[in-house]
């Protein structure tokens, strides 16, 4: 089975990403899920980003790497 894509997010009343939708998923997915899915390199679109002060976070790649 090939890498799965993010497809949707939604945020927090702050403007703070708390979950996504994964491709084939009907229901969110908990952002720091997702981060530990992103560390596993099980998708295609997103890395995990871990910031040596602040919360991890994911980030798309750059379309020349998808």
């Amino acid at each position: 089975m090939g890498k799965k894509k993010i497809i949707d997010a939604t945020s927090d009343n702050k403007g703070n990403i708390s979950a996504v939708k994964i491709q084939g998923n009907k229901s969110f997915t908990p952002v720091k899920i997702a981060i530990k899915m992103a560390d596993k390199d099980e998708f295609k679109n997103v890395i995990a980003i871990h910031p040596g002060k602040g919360k991890p976070y994911l980030r798309s790649k750059p379309d020349s790497k998808i």
